[in-house]
């Protein structure tokens, strides 16, 4: 676990070795969350990027007897 310092301005510095681990570079864009008591932040992919993410999933899906 890292911790940072949140400065005047509201700023705060994403520690190396999490822009490391998620590839964060210079002017990417990332979503903010406040979740309960805590902040979370998400990089935005852009669509591009997904392509074939769901690659390997198996599409089927059991229906209920009265669906068919």
């Amino acid at each position: 676990m890292e911790t940072v310092t949140v400065s005047p301005k509201f700023q705060v510095v994403i520690p190396l070795s999490i822009r490391r681990e998620l590839d964060l570079q210079p002017g990417m864009k990332l979503h903010v969350f406040r979740h309960d008591e805590s902040v979370e932040f998400i990089p935005l992919k852009r669509i591009k990027g997904m392509r074939g993410f769901l690659k390997g999933i198996d599409p089927s899906i059991p229906r209920e007897g009265d669906r068919l």
